[in-house]
């Protein structure tokens, strides 16, 4: 939607989101670290979002710090491939569960893993094994828990848990976040540029009637739990990837401005909204003949753009096809995503989401389970009550922010997006490579540690 203020010259986009990561209750099995401060944003019982204070931020960061060690022993050190035994996993936290211990780091932290990039079935074993780059964890300034290198997200046995629990959901239907504003919201905003255009235009004064007029946008999730942390990953993400759009925040790497900087002088064609979107981005996933081994490699993510335009009655209609700046800014977001994961520890996590329910998708379309003979109940929910994982608050609605910048003219408003994983379509598309074979035959181990390199 489109309202011209030549005269002013003003290029205005509206950017309609606030971010929910939320806060986490009590410790369970030694998951709740921290004091629910993600972000720098805090969210209450009520769903009721809101910036944390100086103090709260800075109290988040000493907690976790104080309760974390650094690893030692082989953990200190890198490793370009490290395997973890999830038959084994499910024994050392049966083993915390009946003496009553928290569960020790390198469990929560998946001992380190970086991203997941093979999976494989042992029946000999009666074992499957996930493996991958490791990396020792530090506590960054901004809470994030990463890779003392690379300084992206480590992958965390509380998305392994979600992922595998939901994993038939998955199946019935697409993982997916979207953060929408509402009909009567949309035709408010469009009866209040219609009144403001002509008379003039002052940001400062423009900003909290649009604020009122748009109200609180809905958050949609499918698939998976709303309370659970891969839920607020996902939420977080759509977030902070418009939030750059919208230069609302700095990019924190060189090379991707934002949209309102490509579009300043470009301008936009009345009535059109453009929308982003994040989807998955692999390379073709390979399996052995025999389906033991899997290979997992790619970016794991795009972004995608569609114009869409308002009816009267508010809703938003694609066009099926994106304005030439949006689809630019698409594919530099794209393009600077594996760099974006080093510096926005969100964009790490999303990724380190997506990998793990990929994962899930193979382990129960490929029956693997039974295949190797290895009950997994305890990891896959039969046994829930036994390994509950942390509830997050569930994010409901966002408030309204705007962003202006000067450019040729008009307004843009940009208040939708999502992301979506289609993870068993990804592994229905696997192609049949022997070569996996090779890692598989290297990789399996009887040592009785639950991971090994």
């Amino acid at each position: 939607m489109i309202s011209r203020f030549a005269p002013q010259r003003l290029l205005a986009i509206v950017g309609l989101l606030v971010l929910v990561p939320a806060s986490t209750v009590s410790a369970q099995f030694g998951f709740g670290l921290g004091t629910g401060v993600v972000g720098g944003v805090k969210v209450d019982a009520g769903g009721v979002v809101r910036d944390a204070s100086i103090e709260e931020q800075g109290e988040e960061l000493r907690q976790l710090r104080a309760a974390m060690k650094s690893p030692t022993g082989p953990l200190a050190n890198k490793a370009s491939l490290r395997m973890i035994s999830l038959k084994k996993l499910q024994q050392t936290i049966q083993q915390a569960a009946q003496h009553d211990k928290p569960l020790p780091e390198e469990v929560l932290f998946l001992a380190g893993l970086q991203r997941i990039e093979y999976v494989f079935a042992y029946p000999e074993q009666n074992d499957i094994v996930l493996a991958g780059p490791a990396e020792p964890w530090i506590v960054r300034d901004d809470s994030s828990v990463v890779g003392k290198s690379s300084g992206r997200p480590v992958l965390r046995l509380e998305d392994l848990l979600v992922a595998l629990r939901t994993a038939d959901d998955a199946q019935r239907e697409v993982i997916s976040v979207s953060i929408d504003p509402t009909a009567d919201g949309q035709v408010r905003l469009q009866q209040l540029m219609s009144k403001m255009n002509g008379n003039g235009f002052n940001p400062e004064v423009a900003a909290p009637m649009i604020k009122e007029a748009f109200g609180p946008q809905d958050v949609r999730l499918t698939a998976v739990p709303k309370d659970s942390r891969m839920a607020q990953t996902l939420v977080a993400a759509d977030y902070q990837m418009k939030r750059l759009a919208m230069n609302l925040e700095s990019s924190p790497i060189k090379g991707l401005p934002s949209y309102m900087e490509l579009i300043r002088n470009v301008g936009n064609k009345k009535g059109l909204q453009p929308r982003w979107w994040i989807t998955t981005n692999y390379d073709a996933l390979l399996h052995s003949q025999d389906r033991m081994a899997w290979k997992i490699s790619g970016s794991a993510i795009k972004a995608m753009s569609e114009d869409q335009y308002l009816t009267k009655s508010g809703d938003r209609v694609g066009t099926g096809a994106a304005n030439k700046t949006a689809e630019k800014w698409a594919n530099l977001f794209t393009e600077k995503y594996d760099e974006l994961c080093s510096t926005s520890s969100v964009f790490g996590d999303l990724r380190n989401v997506i990998d793990l329910n990929v994962v899930a998708a193979i382990i129960r379309s490929q029956r693997m389970e039974e295949t190797v003979g290895c009950n997994l109940d305890l990891l896959c929910g039969a046994e829930v009550s036994k390994l509950p994982t942390p509830q997050w608050q569930v994010p409901k609605t966002l408030d309204a922010q705007c962003s202006f910048v000067r450019g040729q003219a008009g307004w843009t408003i940009s208040a939708s997006g999502g992301v979506e994983i289609n993870s068993w379509k990804i592994v229905a598309d696997a192609k049949s490579d022997d070569s996996v074979k090779a890692t598989y035959t290297k990789a399996g181990s009887t040592s009785d540690n639950w991971w090994w390199n």
